[in-house]
């Protein structure tokens, strides 16, 4: 990961996923955080750069679709990251239960401030 940790944030899960971007799926590196959720485009995607959620915005994690040309449901492979402001970040990754939990995890224990 490239986008520095801020101060007390430590890594709690990484790996390579895909983010939908309107049509586009952009491939990249997701990184869970003890304070935010972060995706780290490749270069070669046509839209690239960094997606930064803080975890106080996460409303919740829930399974989805991948969906072709965001519309058509293809694979049910993804996790669907619900935020406050009434957006989803949608991202397709491997084991996406256990990112799931991570992610709730990870929101309860900032909310509660235990770690």
């Amino acid at each position: 990961m490239k986008t520095p940790l801020q101060e007390a944030e430590t890594v709690v899960k990484e790996g390579p996923a895909n983010m939908q971007r309107g049509i586009e799926m952009v491939g990249g590196r997701l990184c869970l955080t003890s304070q935010r959720l972060i995706f780290e485009s490749h270069m070669i995607n046509i839209q690239t750069g960094v997606t930064i959620v803080d975890l106080t915005d996460v409303a919740g994690a829930t399974p989805g679709w991948t969906k072709f040309f965001n519309l058509i449901p293809l694979v049910p492979n993804a996790v669907c990251v619900d935020i406050h402001s009434g957006q989803e970040m949608r991202l397709t990754v491997f084991g996406r239960s256990q990112w799931i939990d991570a992610i709730e995890q990870a929101v309860l224990a900032l909310r509660t401030g235990s770690s």
